[in-house]
């Protein structure tokens, strides 16, 4: 049996994820962790989160979580979600500047002040709700039809420091990357456990994933 192992750290609505991974795969062995061992252990990784920036390093620094993901990020299939995505990158403007673990180069920024929409009318930040991603070709966005609707809520988007790393785009007005990979890693903006029947296939297809694009 294959196993998945959820990050714990104190961040992230991990029960959902968790339940979402079992209803799409039900003969794989989930496991909600917080230890080195467990994570290591696992045959692939998902690295939830949701909150702050420095509060989510802080977390991961005192229990000893950022090298262990260092570590795993390199070595079998991972999956960063929201903060965990935003997390992967080399550094986030929230908090006023705030070091992040740089396994996926790049920066994290605030959408501009004062967004529109083609009418004129403003764009609230954070940018929350279903709108469409845009994916370039991987193995987890099969059986998904292009341009599918996703969850988000957030405030801040990920600008990698190689665009060939964009698996995904979004518009809000203009586009962001929604959607990260490299090797072995796959990340995500948007929150697949609450994206209904596409998101469920996203995971589907993460747990099959051998890791090569």
């Amino acid at each position: 049996m294959s196993s998945v192992a959820v990050i714990d750290y104190g961040m992230g609505n991990l029960h959902s994820i968790a339940k979402a991974l079992q209803v799409v795969a039900p003969e794989t062995d989930v496991h909600v962790v917080s230890d080195a061992a467990s994570i290591l252990a696992a045959d692939r990784v998902v690295f939830p989160g949701v909150g702050a920036i420095r509060d989510c390093m802080q977390a991961l620094e005192r229990t000893g979580l950022s090298d262990v993901i260092k570590t795993v990020a390199r070595s079998k299939p991972f999956l960063g979600i929201c903060l965990g995505m935003q997390a992967l990158l080399s550094d986030h403007e929230e908090n006023g500047g705030t070091a992040a673990l740089d396994i996926l180069p790049g920066h994290v920024v605030h959408f501009a002040e004062k967004l529109t929409d083609a009418a004129g009318n403003p764009l609230k930040i954070p940018h929350m709700g279903w709108n469409q991603v845009h994916y370039k070709a991987h193995p987890l966005w099969e059986n998904i039809p292009q341009d599918s609707r996703f969850y988000f809520v957030h405030s801040y988007y990920a600008k990698p420091d190689n665009v060939s790393m964009i698996a995904a785009s979004t518009q809000y007005p203009n586009d962001f990357a929604c959607a990260l990979a490299q090797d072995n890693v796959f990340a995500v903006q948007f929150h697949p456990e609450k994206s209904q029947a596409v998101g469920l296939q996203l995971l589907k297809n993460f747990l099959h994933w051998n890791g090569q694009a």
